[in-house]
């Protein structure tokens, strides 16, 4: 008896050292079978990070809306960087390299004639105006918050706040564009001259964490760490969403958009109108405040 034990005990070890030992290729296959399509190469999309949020959150209702795979890139992008990436992306498009770009700027009527571009606007995203969370400000008013950056006020005491310099933080990208931080300032030498001008969003919000009596600005995507130490405040009383988007009560705001050339494949454009009009897109619009271009406008 203690030998048949012994034997089924042995047999039995065998048998799940062979199931282990077979996992990982059981999880690779499951990998596989989960995110593999058939639809030929992948579709590339590329740009400005902002904009990139909703096709990397809409990316698995894409893929199975299309049968196929679609490869993205502008996480964490510089945003001078991103918008003219995403250009660029979009104007690679050929018969064998079905391509797409996204934007978080406005593009100026002859550019977009230019480079023979089509432009899908998806929403308006509010522009964050940011404070260390130290401050004890949470709501300004659009003149005031004209004359901060502009360098008429400077220090925290002229707004009812503490005595305390102000340390502006600005990104001033895609100067030649019309909207987004124009909305602010219309032109970068309005801004005062002795600011902090930071290259990309995490800059931003490291500047405006480290210095308690910063102020700066970012879009509503960006995602914050536990570890920001910044608050984003009212303007004119109305908080950052796209109720007060809408309602037009919200100043700051900028347009994210993706971007073809005029002639592109029915399943690239039929992912710009997944995102345009489906309905997986408002789950996204309702989590960051945006505002979809498709129904409404501020």
């Amino acid at each position: 008896m203690r030998v048949k034990s012994f034997i089924f005990i042995r047999q039995y070890r065998a048998m799940a050292m062979l199931f282990l030992s077979a996992l990982p290729f059981l999880s690779i296959a499951a990998h596989e079978d989960q995110h593999s399509h058939s639809g030929g190469a992948p579709i590339v999309g590329g740009g400005a990070h902002f904009s990139w949020i909703i096709f990397h959150e809409l990316k698995p209702d894409l893929e199975k809306l299309l049968q196929r795979d679609i490869d993205l890139y502008g996480k964490d992008s510089a945003l001078g960087l991103g918008c003219n990436a995403g250009i660029k992306n979009a104007m690679q498009n050929a018969e064998d390299h079905e391509t797409f770009g996204f934007v978080c700027c406005e593009l100026a009527e002859k550019e977009v004639k230019d480079k023979k571009l089509q432009v899908h606007p998806l929403a308006y995203e509010p522009i964050l105006i940011l404070l260390n969370k130290t401050n004890p400000i949470d709501d300004l008013t659009s003149e005031q918050i004209r004359d901060i950056f502009s360098g008429k006020i400077r220090n925290w005491s002229k707004v009812g706040g503490e005595d305390k310099a102000i340390v502006v933080v600005t990104r001033l990208h895609c100067k030649g564009r019309p909207g987004h931080w124009k909305r602010i300032l219309p032109e970068a030498k309005l801004f005062r001259k002795d600011r902090l001008n930071v290259k990309a969003a995490d800059d931003m919000v490291r500047k405006v964490s480290d210095f308690d009596g910063a102020i700066g600005h970012i879009g509503s995507t960006w995602k914050f760490g536990k570890k920001d130490h910044i608050k984003p405040i009212k303007i004119n009383g109305y908080a950052p969403t796209a109720k007060n988007l809408k309602a037009k009560a919200y100043p700051f705001y900028r347009t994210l958009s993706a971007v073809t050339i005029k002639s592109v494949s029915s399943d690239v454009q039929d992912l710009i109108k997944e995102v345009q009009h489906g309905r997986a897109f408002n789950r996204i619009a309702k989590k960051y405040e945006l505002l979809p271009l498709n129904t409404n406008k501020p």
